[in-house]
């Protein structure tokens, strides 16, 4: 079955992103951009492109539900569901803040759950086309060619620390646990940028604070089936659905392990 989603989803956000989401890039009015949080924006291509995505993967397997990351902002009933049976979890973009602003990067990310387990992940980039999608036991893949995750080659491993959703103590506690032991770089603000880049050997090492299912379901799958590891910080797996804090990402599990040492030991 999961072989059989893979092209209808494909070219589903491949419609999206060419119908919905290019056409509002730079080009969005005052009025289309809400806030819906402190440093957390919508904007009229979000819900647009959520409808359409909604609606086509229903198409596509109806007995699924839908948990998407707006219909959660109005009615957060339904992400208390997103752990329970067979549902498809949607970002209609993720980095909105980089999309509002007129700047990369920025995503559509798809994965299908049940009951908490990620079975298969999409994470499409707009502007480029590259699509990364996963199936749990088939690997991972680009635009078609298989991947296998791969470490930089610096003289330190590259760390991209997301600690914006940290609190001051922790923030400080981990940048001074990171200093001298990794090259931390600015991060993406987009998960669906930041999970390629451990692949891709652009960094090494990621850390986030707040893992809701749409931005973290399809990447842990697509990193842990490229062959690297992305698991809490107590070493067990992402769990759609549980609301717990915490996530660690790295190109391999050696990485990992020294990771959770440094950082959280």
């Amino acid at each position: 079955m999961l072989f059989d989603l893979h092209e209808p989803v494909a070219a589903l956000m491949r419609q999206v992103a060419r119908d919905i989401v290019m056409p509002r890039f730079r080009n969005l009015t005052a009025d289309e951009i809400a806030e819906k949080a402190a440093n957390d924006f919508v904007t009229v291509a979000d819900r647009e492109s959520e409808l359409r995505l909604s609606e086509g993967l229903s198409a596509i397997l109806p007995e699924a539900g839908i948990i998407g990351e707006e219909a959660c902002a109005a009615d957060p009933a339904i992400l208390a569901r997103a752990g329970d049976g067979l549902n498809w979890i949607i970002d209609p973009i993720d980095g909105t803040g980089n999309f509002a602003a007129g700047n990369p990067p920025f995503g559509i990310m798809v994965a299908l759950a049940d009951a908490g387990t990620t079975l298969a992940g999409w994470i499409l980039d707009p502007l480029t086309g590259r699509l990364c999608h996963a199936l749990r036991g088939g690997g991972s893949h680009i635009d078609g060619q298989t991947v296998r995750a791969r470490e930089s080659d610096g003289d330190l491993p590259i760390a991209a620390l997301a600690v914006y959703f940290m609190t001051d103590e922790e923030r400080a506690d981990i940048q001074r646990r990171a200093k001298g032991a990794f090259a931390v770089v600015d991060i993406p603000r987009c998960a669906a940028e930041q999970y390629p880049r451990l692949v891709l050997g652009q960094n090494d090492v990621s850390v986030f604070a707040r893992t809701l299912p749409w931005d973290h379901a399809a990447g842990t799958l697509f990193v842990n089936e490229a062959g690297g590891c992305c698991q809490r910080l107590d070493g067990t797996p992402y769990v759609v659905g549980d609301m717990r804090r915490g996530l660690l990402g790295a190109s391999s599990p050696r990485l990992w392990d020294q990771a959770a040492r440094q950082l959280f030991g």
